[in-house]
């Protein structure tokens, strides 16, 4: 066990079992389990729309005590098609976590962790399929509410915190085109012609880098804009943004009296300029069971120092549950 005074990312370790599965509509779906296969349940819903998971998201959760599923959601990762549009939605990916909880993993229902825009499918799974959903342990939330997505994609919202790093963002768009930055970017993302695709999509997924880090961190900018992550990051995300996530306004606030059952923790960055608390504030007035962590000195990602402590010190408390 690692030290409870300094909480870090478990020692590396395998899957036990990994494949793809057939969901239908063209996509197969890589997923992985690993740990104690005899332990409790957990499925990781990666951030994104399109970011995929990593050999260090498993390593969030305890190997003795839990059995992790990871998978790649629809067209991103190590599923296939890779970027691909065709029957990706909220409520896709709702179905696709369903499908693996039965065909893969076998079990009558698990802990649901999400972090970002896993914590909206987190929640929009739950509100579906509250009866399989033992835990709920969140990070980062977005409820694909308008003011969130204006936050982000609209003069005087994130751009205030980041100005230099916004004339970049709209650089590449006309001005005359910057009111709608999101519609502006689907005609490039979707276009015939595949240099300007890429060059969209290495603008629109460098700015998520840059609103994701509290402090400049260059090795995500560059994950974020290598070509064979950014298209996915880019093309998938500026597809949900452009239909609202595929919800209604406020529809998650409104379908939370379905969470009151479940056990769940919400650990929140104070200084999150990508996901502000403002959201994750909201969830807990229509949530009141939740018990919503903010950590003073944290921004956004899962592996700052305070949210990765209060993210495994959440699955700590449901390990014996």
């Amino acid at each position: 066990m690692i030290a409870p005074e300094q909480r870090t990312l478990y020692p590396e370790f395998e899957p036990y079992r990994s494949g793809h599965l057939d969901v239908g509509d063209g996509h197969s779906l890589y997923w992985e389990l690993s740990g104690n296969p005899n332990g409790k349940p957990i499925v990781f819903l990666h951030g994104g729309p399109g970011g995929g998971s990593s050999p260090a998201h498993r390593r969030q959760f305890d190997p003795e005590r839990y059995n992790i599923l990871v998978f790649d959601q629809r067209g991103c990762g190590r599923s296939t098609p890779y970027a691909s549009l065709q029957a990706n939605t909220t409520w896709h990916l709702v179905e696709d976590i369903e499908r693996l909880r039965v065909e893969v993993a076998g079990v009558e229902k698990w802990m649901v962790f999400g972090g970002s825009w896993g914590s909206t499918l987190s929640l929009a799974y739950a509100q579906k399929y509250p009866e399989r959903a033992s835990e709920l342990v969140l990070r980062g939330i977005f409820l694909f509410q308008q003011y969130e997505i204006d936050w982000l994609y609209r003069e005087g919202g994130a751009s205030a915190v980041y100005p230099d790093k916004w004339d970049e963002f709209v650089a590449p768009i006309p001005q005359d085109e910057r009111g709608d930055l999101v519609e502006a970017y689907r005609r490039r993302l979707t276009g015939e012609d595949a240099d300007e695709r890429l060059r969209a999509a290495r603008a629109w997924s460098k700015w998520e880098a840059e609103t994701v880090t509290m402090l400049p961190r260059p090795e995500v900018i560059d994950e974020f804009t290598s070509a064979e992550k950014a298209v996915a990051i880019a093309r998938i995300e500026n597809h949900y943004m452009a239909t609202k996530g595929w919800l209604e306004e406020g529809q998650l606030l409104r379908g939370a009296e379905k969470l009151r059952a479940i056990p769940g923790i919400i650990v929140q960055g104070r200084h999150d300029s990508c996901t502000p608390p403002r959201a994750a504030w909201q969830l807990k007035q229509a949530w009141p069971e939740v018990d919503l962590q903010i950590v003073p000195d944290a921004g956004h990602l899962y592996d700052e120092p305070g949210i990765l402590d209060g993210l495994i010190r959440a699955t700590d408390r449901f390990a014996g549950r």
